[in-house]
């Protein structure tokens, strides 16, 4: 594989560009966290490499110039990682954003078009309020920013801590995270949600969005249906597909590549210790990443998949 670092200073945004050493004339871009986080964008961009095509991780916090936490997050970066894969001749160009990397998937392919395929995996419909490193203290700005100008956002309520502990939910009918709960109270306000629902309508691309069922972090299943209702409304006229996997948790998708990273694949019995989808149905979880994954590629060479 061949790589490429980029920061802030120099090319106005963070993050590392993986090619295939056979090279190729296709790239994703891939948004889903800071840089340092424990799943890092760099480990898809790799796999997205061994699958022939050239990936570009992008850092959402965490990096030099960025904040240390999610919170105003400057659209115009996707705006240079286009123009920088524009520039290199790829002739097409799509992104995958996962978890709040979503948010940020769709404001790019519509602010700066362009964008063959939007994969969007455990999604939300709305932006949301930024939050400090404590990941409990809300900023009162937005998570985005466009010209200097918030993005319009939704607040959740984690100023109680323990957003990672578990209760049962009577709505829902099984244990969810105090996080899912917050997020799905903020749904709740529904002038605030529609104000600030994303417009994928405009995306003007090939549209593929896929769930967990027994997501735990936040109500991706609801959001898929939102925004392919929001596509079905305004009669979009690009192939859109929306996926459900019923028992599957937030963490699906394209996952790092196996061989490379046994160590990583070996923690899974501690990834379930937060989402326990992974201690109580770890089977199902494993085989959505390999039907989810294999879904993503079929979709992003063209084809509408098989499930």
């Amino acid at each position: 594989m061949k790589y490429r670092h980029y920061n802030m200073t120099d090319h106005g945004f963070a993050g590392h560009l993986v090619q295939p050493d056979a090279g190729s004339d296709r790239a994703v871009i891939v948004i889903m966290g800071g840089e340092k986080s424990l799943l890092p964008g760099r480990m898809i961009a790799e796999r997205f490499a061994d699958l022939g095509f050239a990936g570009l991780s992008v850092s959402l916090f965490g990096a030099e110039g960025l904040h240390d936490s999610p919170d105003r997050i400057p659209l115009e970066m996707f705006g240079a990682a286009i123009g920088t894969l524009r520039d290199m001749g790829f002739k097409s160009i799509s992104i995958y954003g996962m978890s709040m990397g979503t948010v940020f998937a769709v404001l790019a392919a519509e602010h700066f078009g362009g964008i063959d395929s939007l994969v969007l995996c455990s999604p939300t419909h709305v932006p949301f309020e930024g939050t400090l490193a404590d990941k409990k203290t809300m900023t009162g700005r937005s998570v985005a920013t466009f010209n200097g100008e918030d993005i319009p956002y939704v607040t959740a309520d984690f100023s109680s801590g323990g957003m990672m502990r578990y209760v049962y939910d009577d709505e829902e009918g099984r244990r969810v995270t105090r996080m899912w709960c917050a997020y799905r109270d903020a749904y709740r306000d529904k002038q605030r949600v529609e104000q600030a629902a994303l417009h994928i309508e405009k995306s003007d691309a090939r549209v593929l969005m896929i769930a967990g069922g027994h997501d735990e972090a936040w109500w991706s299943e609801y959001s898929v249906r939102y925004m392919k209702k929001r596509l079905d409304n305004a009669a979009y006229e690009k192939d859109c597909k929306a996926l459900i996997f019923p028992k599957a948790s937030h963490l699906i998708g394209v996952m790092p590549n196996r061989k490379r990273e046994r160590l990583l694949y070996a923690a899974v019995p501690l990834i379930g210790l937060v989402y326990r989808s992974f201690l109580t149905d770890r089977a199902v979880c494993m085989r959505a990443f390999e039907l989810s994954e294999r879904e993503i590629i079929r979709w992003l060479n063209g084809e509408r998949g098989e499930i």
